[in-house]
């Protein structure tokens, strides 16, 4: 009922129906949403089915403001919220996060990436000032500011569903003190702002090389500090500490262009809501990891480890909390936390292979395994036919290009990315250690070479360990 009401929010803004509908993400979002994409009639849109209706207004009625201050956020195309959904425009497939992943190696992060962050960064002073002054907090959820019980929230979660679930030890009532002495800290930073509260690189998006922005459903008044915070130290994105210098560096100017800004006065704060965000974001990773047993969020409590360590040896709070920095260090000492790295977690390997279905079969698993997934791309439009891509390959901009422009590779793509990530979600839970997915076209040069390659960067973006081969390009270079 859901979608069919989806598809008629779809023709009533496009004139036309949408003939197509299918998942945008695959079983591994920590979010409770539905997210589709529908598309038809030269047209496409971002459905929502989502059931906590506060939630969904909040975002809808958000985006309406934020747009009229001219903000880069999704528009509404419709909404039927008392049947939990609602349709927006679609922002494309590219993250802030994946964008990094991709242009990165090892600490050295691509001056292109430094620009993005950048070009985002300018933007959130106008969610917080500008737009903040005049938006009606009455639509926010579930509080209305980031205050006394808000915090209480986030310090709780941390406490039983990642210290207890982790097995660290720590004194109840002396923890209970520090927590209560880091809110005061907090409380007395000016709250008087607009805070995003969930600004990290995967509710960002990137189209054009401009940034957009989703996922503010959840804004409340408060301080500044939390939402740079939330960009610069989220997790896996794992940025540098000189690149986040820089970055709060530049944050700082941009935001003195909109308010008299005290700049000892917004660093006394800001490791502070550094910390709360950490420990808010480390009790997401014990309630989705330990408690619901879904791995993916346990990889990264390794990055968030690094960044707690970074803190302890480099940040000196103007407050003391003996307690809470003692079970902080009794975490990195944690054998439990320590073996919980990405490659042990999972211990899978995918193996990504184009071929030409003229010149062979499918290639053939050796894992033992005997089987995979083989997926025939010859039905999608051909850049071999055309005379000025064939001395090139699916790995050349102008081919890529080309098959960027056609619809029907997308849809194809993102109904084979959906297959592939709920087959290496239940891969993982049943503890295999190899997959094998094939794409096959004519000559296996092009098609073939552009969705392997695509497919690996999607899952190499999820921490997942990946090897690529090109069984025709391979045979030329022998």
């Amino acid at each position: 009922m859901s979608i069919d009401i989806l598809r008629q929010l779809f023709e009533q803004h496009f004139g036309g129906p949408a003939t197509s509908v299918s998942p945008l993400q695959g079983n591994l979002s920590a979010s409770g949403r539905k997210i589709l994409r529908l598309s038809g009639s030269g047209h496409k849109a971002i459905g929502i089915l989502y059931p906590v209706h506060k939630e969904n207004v909040a975002f809808v009625e958000f985006s309406r403001h934020f747009r009229s201050h001219g903000l880069p956020v999704p528009e509404i195309y419709g909404a039927d919220l008392e049947h939990n959904t609602y349709l927006e425009e679609d922002l494309g497939d590219t993250t802030l996060f994946e964008f990094l992943s991709r242009n990165r190696d090892a600490e050295n992060v691509a001056p292109e990436v430094i620009e993005a962050y950048r070009k985002a960064i300018a933007v959130l002073p106008r969610f917080q000032v500008d737009a903040g002054k005049t938006l009606d907090y009455q639509f926010a959820y579930p509080r209305a500011s980031f205050d006394r019980q808000s915090i209480a929230w986030d310090l709780n979660y941390f406490k039983y569903y990642f210290l207890r679930l982790a097995g660290i030890d720590f004194n109840e009532q002396g923890l209970e003190d520090d927590f209560q002495s880091l809110t005061e800290f907090l409380l007395a930073a000016n709250r008087d702002y607009f805070l995003y509260r969930d600004f990290q690189s995967r509710n960002i998006m990137l189209r054009d090389g401009e940034p957009w922005f989703l996922d503010y459903q959840g804004g409340r008044k408060g301080a500044l500090q939390y939402d740079i915070a939330s960009l610069l130290f989220d997790a896996k994105a794992d940025l540098p500490p000189n690149v986040r210098q820089h970055l709060l560096d530049y944050y700082l100017n941009e935001l003195a262009k909109h308010i008299a800004l005290d700049r000892e006065e917004f660093l006394r704060y800001y490791y502070g809501y550094v910390y709360v965000r950490l420990m808010q974001a480390l009790g997401a990773y014990g309630f989705r990891g330990f408690y619901e047993r879904k791995p993916l969020f346990l990889q990264s409590i390794p990055y968030a480890l690094k960044n707690l360590r970074w803190l302890l040896q480099n940040v000196e709070l103007p407050i003391a909390l003996p307690v809470l920095m003692s079970a902080f260090r009794a975490m990195l000492a944690s054998d439990k936390l320590l073996s919980f790295n990405p490659r042990k977690l999972t211990g899978l390997l995918v193996r990504i292979y184009s071929f030409s279905f003229h010149r062979g079969a499918a290639p053939q698993d050796d894992s033992g395994n005997g089987g995979g997934f083989v997926f025939d791309a010859r039905n999608l439009p051909n850049p071999g036919r055309e005379e000025r891509f064939k001395a090139l390959t699916g790995m050349d901009a102008p081919v890529m290009d080309y098959l960027n422009r056609h619809d029907s590779v997308h849809q194809y793509f993102r109904s084979v990315s959906a297959l592939i990530d709920a087959a290496v979600e239940n891969y993982r839970g049943r503890g295999f250690h190899n997959l094998m997915v094939s794409f096959g076209c004519t000559g296996g040069q092009h098609r073939s070479v552009y969705l392997a390659n695509r497919l690996a960067e999607h899952l190499r973006s999820q921490e997942i360990e990946v090897e690529l081969h090109h069984v025709e390009l391979e045979k030329m270079l022998r």
